[in-house]
């Protein structure tokens, strides 16, 4: 008996992604299934709230985005100024301060306690599930986690992490510690 919802098609956040398919290029597939993962385990924790699930995806469409736009290991101030830029062009509506929470404290160590904690806190437990591969689980169980993973395959995700360290920190430790520096929030 599986106990989390899986959406294997999701059209808002496909039509968020569209314009940076070949921005992120051979990475996109891997990338697009770490949102899908991560966007099913926030909506999970959110209760499957459609009253948030829009916000949700397009925020985590952009959290790591700024790996790709702006070549930045610390990627998390470029990829809120994406999707705050997009946000107004595009009259999405969201309020900029829940999709900047969103994205700016996914990689924070503890609780999130502040404005949209709600929220803010089911993504980051979310992307924590999905960035350790499962090994930190939040309170997910693993045949959940086991699920969401079957649905949506890794396709080279962490390994794209590692390699966009090295290549844009000119090396995979040098990399690491600037993407460690730059992300992480206690």
């Amino acid at each position: 008996m599986n106990d989390i919802a899986i959406k294997t098609h999701r059209p808002w956040l496909e039509e968020v992604f569209a314009p940076y398919v070949d921005t992120i290029g051979g990475d996109y597939p891997g990338y697009r299934n770490h949102v899908y993962r991560t966007v099913t385990y926030a909506m999970h924790f959110l209760d499957n709230d459609p009253s948030v699930e829009r916000v949700v995806e397009t925020a985590l469409v952009y959290h790591d985005i700024g790996l790709w736009t702006d070549k930045e290991l610390a990627y998390l101030e470029p990829s809120e100024a994406v999707a705050v830029a997009d946000n107004a062009r595009n009259g999405w509506g969201f309020d900029p301060d829940l999709l900047c929470g969103i994205i700016h404290w996914h990689h924070k160590v503890f609780a999130y306690r502040g404005p949209h904690a709600r929220v803010i806190e089911a993504c980051r437990r979310a992307d924590w599930i999905d960035a350790s591969l499962g090994w930190v689980r939040k309170g997910m169980p693993r045949r959940s986690i086991r699920a969401v993973e079957d649905a949506f395959p890794n396709l080279g995700f962490h390994a794209a992490l590692v390699r966009l360290a090295r290549d844009i920190g000119g090396s995979t430790l040098g990399g690491g510690i600037k993407v460690v520096r730059g992300i992480v929030k206690w």
